[in-house]
């Protein structure tokens, strides 16, 4: 429900942006790399120094800017310029995935250093270790599936909820809130991601045994 709001928001604040930018003629990828460059950076200049209100405030910023690539494209196919759209969603998502990496590596080398509380960084640091291993797991076991012919979409642990989750999170601390409900929103995020990743693997068990029960041909191997 925030994720849905949140994409209404961008398309509204952004769709005049993404107009300009087309008649400039600037390529709707060239904005994907901009933005995941934006939201790295953010994330591993503000979260190890602890900057939790003006840290998490950029990176969604950035991060809803990242919209500007879809509605560039759709305008340009309104126009009737015909453009890759294989590899459009190929590069957005592949660079969405670094841009999660550097939001839970930014909160890793927080946790890690001198300024977490001495009680609860241990529990943050594996947390965020967590979410972000599993974080690429989820993505793996959905892209795994479909290389095989199967499905393995779905789950609790959608990758804009984690990411939409742990901003508020982390801007809460910032805005004062205990280091604790940081560190229990990770955990609960790195919970979840595993429950999503399990998800995932018993549905793709149900459809290999269902394939090979339907022409008692095996599934391909690793």
């Amino acid at each position: 429900m925030l994720t849905r709001h949140l994409r209404r928001l961008g398309a509204a604040l952004f769709t005049p942006v993404a107009g300009g930018l087309v008649r400039l003629g600037v390529s709707p990828d060239a904005v994907t790399v901009v933005g995941t460059l934006g939201v790295v950076a953010a994330a591993l200049w503000f979260f190890p120094r602890g900057e939790f209100v003006v840290g998490p405030l950029v990176v969604a910023v950035v991060a809803l800017a990242d919209s500007v690539d879809g509605i560039m494209a759709r305008l340009l196919a309104a126009r009737g310029v015909r453009r890759s759209g294989a590899w459009g969603a190929f590069l957005d998502s592949t660079l969405d995935r670094l841009g999660d990496a550097a939001i839970f590596v930014g909160l890793v080398l927080w946790f890690a250093g001198p300024d977490a509380a001495a009680r609860t960084a241990g529990a943050g640091l594996a947390a965020a270790l967590a979410c972000l291993v599993l974080g690429s797991v989820v993505p793996y076991a959905r892209a795994r599936a479909e290389g095989l012919g199967m499905t393995a979409s779905g789950g609790i642990a959608e990758r804009a909820d984690r990411v939409a989750v742990v901003l508020v999170a982390v801007l809460a601390h910032g805005l004062g809130a205990p280091e604790w409900l940081l560190v229990a929103v990770l955990v609960l995020v790195a919970l979840a991601s595993g429950w999503t990743v399990a998800q995932r693997m018993l549905t793709v068990h149900r459809q290999a045994h269902a394939r090979l029960d339907a022409d008692g041909t095996p599934v391909a191997g690793r």
